[in-house]
């Protein structure tokens, strides 16, 4: 079973991942020839961190599943957001 403290940690980098990809998704609607470089990795990130939440899941309580739960949804929007940007 994961601990408390591990999803917490998770649930954080979660929030990190996020912030780095917001970042990345504002400067790509501002210009047209964005740091595609920057922008991929964010995208990799996310799918990366979508992955670890799934694995993550398996060994957690109905709470924690809850909690990783909204987070995927978070993550899987901006994923989704970014796609649509990118065309």
């Amino acid at each position: 079973m994961a601990t408390r403290q591990s999803v917490e940690e998770f649930l954080q980098r979660c929030e990190d991942v996020i912030r780095f990809a917001k970042e990345q998704y504002t400067e790509a609607q501002k210009q047209e020839h964005y740091n595609i470089t920057e922008y991929t990795n964010a995208q990799q990130m996310l799918e990366q961190t979508v992955n670890d939440l799934a694995h993550l899941a398996r060994s957690c309580n109905a709470q924690q599943r809850e909690q990783l739960h909204r987070m995927r949804l978070q993550l899987e929007q901006l994923q989704n957001e970014m796609i649509l940007l990118d065309r």
